[in-house]
């Protein structure tokens, strides 16, 4: 049987959380999403709470993240900006915290390399390459990922996807906590796992790898 949550999506108008915000309802879960501009939504929904703000704002995150239990995060880099999901993900937590709510799940790249990881020579070289041509964005991952590791009061997942396909269709989507599986993985793969991963505890602390 499912909890009762209420959920706050951060990132619910891209194209992951779009997919997240549907799931979670489907599931019977509440939703709260955070969103820039609510007057250019294309996929309204009744079932879905919608708080007017910015990420960067961390009162729009406490407006978000009131009476929630559960925070999901796949907010995406703006373009041509400068870095911020380790302050983003900094200021959460910190709300997190003052309201007592203890599951996050976000997301990153397949790039971000951690101590514990065995990658292939392909994914090695390609992780590489982010971090050559992608040095800032890639630096404030590896931010994240340390401020993440000294909040373990907070139980947090982080998901680390490869290339994402805009896709309905489903596959069976394989993990490992190592290694990248595969190279793509579908949005509706993406959110049926990070719903399925609310109340499973196999992956706290942990930055899984999933793909197809």
């Amino acid at each position: 049987m499912v909890r009762s949550y209420k959920i706050a999506i951060i990132g619910g108008t891209g194209k992951v959380g779009k997919h997240i915000a549907t799931h979670a309802i489907q599931k019977g879960y509440a939703v709260r999403m955070l969103v820039r501009n609510p007057e250019k939504l294309l996929h309204k929904n009744n079932a879905i709470e919608i708080v007017k703000g910015q990420v960067q704002d961390i009162e729009n995150i406490r407006e978000l993240l009131k009476d929630c239990q559960v925070v999901i995060n796949t907010f995406g880099q703006p373009p041509k900006e400068e870095p911020i999901y380790s302050k983003v993900t900094t200021n959460i937590f910190k709300v997190m915290k003052e309201l007592n709510i203890n599951r996050y799940i976000g997301v990153s790249g397949g790039s971000l390399t951690i101590k514990e990881d065995k990658k292939s020579m392909m994914n090695r070289l390609g992780a590489k390459i982010f971090e050559v041509f992608l040095s800032k964005m890639m630096q404030d991952k590896k931010l994240e990922w340390e401020f993440l590791l000294n909040n373990k009061q907070i139980k947090w997942t982080l998901i680390r996807l490869p290339f994402v396909k805009d896709s309905l269709t489903s596959n069976q989507i394989k993990e490992n906590l190592t290694d990248m599986p595969g190279t793509k993985i579908t949005n509706e793969d993406i959110a049926t796992f990070i719903i399925d991963h609310i109340d499973n505890t196999k992956y706290v602390h942990k930055a899984p790898f999933i793909s197809h």
